[in-house]
């Protein structure tokens, strides 16, 4: 198992996009419409995965007043949280079980540095044992604050209606389905959730993840 090539600059966004438009047509005509394709990395470490808690299962605006409370309160350390109380934690706006998830993340003392080294299989094996952090969670990490270039996310709803319009299907793939057509993609899988996220956004004005 190896790394395998990290997305670091617009460049090697750039060159994956070319190279998935040279494979398929479609993905060629998705790109005249999104223009170039944004490079998105974000920091590793605990806090980007602390975050990716915090915003689960509410809007946009609420994650980033809760994260702003937390970020101004300190507690965004493993040794921060683990000393924080009950009290503390729900001061910022934390519901129970993020709590136990923010907890869990801080007590499982993951070596962020070594994840940077790791293979994507133990990226993932070693971050889904958290509670509170499903594959969708660990992949987007790899994605976006490890720069892994062929990681892809089908569980993610806005990849799924993507992949339906631009590619004509009768129904929105389900994950095991969509993580088999993204097979074709590799080695730029990550490129390619780029450009569909981009394309879902064309196609509905909307955002399609955070």
């Amino acid at each position: 198992m190896t790394v395998g090539r990290i997305i670091r600059t617009d460049a090697c966004v750039a060159e994956g996009a070319a190279w998935l438009a040279a494979q398929d047509a479609r993905f060629e005509r998705a790109l005249a419409l999104t223009g170039d394709l944004p490079l998105r990395l974000r920091p590793d470490g605990f806090d980007q995965l602390l975050s990716a808690i915090v915003s689960q299962q509410v809007s946009v605006a609420s994650a980033a007043a809760i994260w702003g409370r937390m970020q101004e309160a300190r507690l965004v350390t493993p040794e921060a949280v683990m000393a924080a109380s009950e009290e503390d934690l729900k001061a910022v706006g934390l519901s129970r079980q993020k709590m136990r998830y923010a907890r869990a993340l801080a007590a499982e003392g993951i070596d962020f540095d070594a994840l940077r080294e790791a293979p994507n299989e133990v990226v993932f094996k070693t971050l889904t044992k958290v509670s509170g952090i499903g594959i969708w969670t660990a992949e987007i990490y790899a994605m976006f604050s490890l720069g892994r270039a062929d990681v892809f996310a089908p569980g993610d709803l806005a990849l799924q209606e993507s992949a339906r319009m631009l590619f004509d299907l009768s129904d929105r793939p389900k994950e095991r389905a969509l993580r088999e057509m993204a097979e074709a993609w590799s080695p730029w899988r990550s490129v390619a959730a780029r450009l569909l996220w981009a394309y879902y956004r064309v196609d509905k004005g909307r955002e399609g993840v955070r």
